[in-house]
């Protein structure tokens, strides 16, 4: 794991967009994993600009979405099947087809949890996951006590995250439950890109990258994870202890 801390969630992100093209230009059919969330908003525009002004392309991108609210309809204002159209799909040339998202309706949830791990598979594994954090430490919707190992599956959330997330819900009730990408899912991609922004995010991202490897802060797990890079801004790297060290890596790099 890596600790990258940028003068600015804007610096991050275009980072992160800038590996996400190398790998289209080194890969075109690269299979992404990806995440929503107002943290991904500018990344998503980063990636749009780099479509339209420098021809990135994503006609044989495949992707695998983390996470999905239980009981929305894709078509729902909140769901995170329009988040992603709305965001980045219908803005740039990907085959619809070739994206995967959660379905939140399905009747049997254990069947289609077991799909889905099987649809990575048979895409050939995800090249790139891109990770926020919840302020609690989740990752997807794996809130505290989750296990390191899990896959996909229906999992219940967190009050934090109920709270975090209901300002962002045009209608009532929210959901209660979700159905996410394992830790141990997120863990097999070949590489992660985790990008937090904001002081509210300090808490989790320094339990995170330095703290215990624990379940109840879930993306502990990175900490073994090969290939995993945290994309900070200084307010969301402000608890971290060892932050020179990881100036000076930055610096060398």
């Amino acid at each position: 794991m890596e600790v990258l801390i940028h003068d600015s969630a804007e610096e991050a992100t275009v980072v992160a967009a800038a590996a996400i093209a190398r790998l289209l230009a080194d890969k075109p059919d690269a299979v992404l994993g990806l995440a929503t969330g107002n943290t991904m908003l500018a990344l998503y525009r980063q990636l749009v600009r780099l479509h339209r002004q420098e021809g990135l392309d994503f006609s044989r991108v495949t992707t695998f979405n983390l996470d999905e609210y239980v009981g929305l309809d894709p078509q729902h204002p909140d769901s995170y099947h329009r988040f992603m159209r709305e965001h980045l799909f219908d803005l740039v040339n990907i085959d619809l087809r070739a994206t995967h998202i959660p379905d939140g309706q399905a009747q049997d949830m254990s069947q289609a949890c077991a799909d889905y791990e099987r649809a990575i598979e048979r895409a050939g594994g995800i090249d790139l996951q891109l990770l926020g954090i919840g302020r609690n430490g989740h990752i997807g919707f794996n809130e505290p006590s989750s296990s390191l190992a899990s896959r996909t599956r229906v999992t219940p959330l967190a009050a934090q995250t109920l709270k975090d997330n209901r300002c962002h819900f045009h209608q009532e009730p929210m959901p209660s439950s979700a159905i996410t990408m394992g830790i141990g899912t997120i863990m097999q991609a070949r590489r992660c890109l985790l990008l937090a922004f904001g002081e509210a995010k300090a808490e989790a991202v320094a339990q995170a990258a330095e703290g215990p490897v624990t379940a109840m802060v879930p993306a502990s797990a990175l900490q073994f994870h090969p290939a995993c890079q945290f994309l900070l801004d200084h307010p969301a790297a402000s608890k971290l202890h060892n932050q020179a060290f990881y100036a000076s890596q930055r610096a060398e790099s």
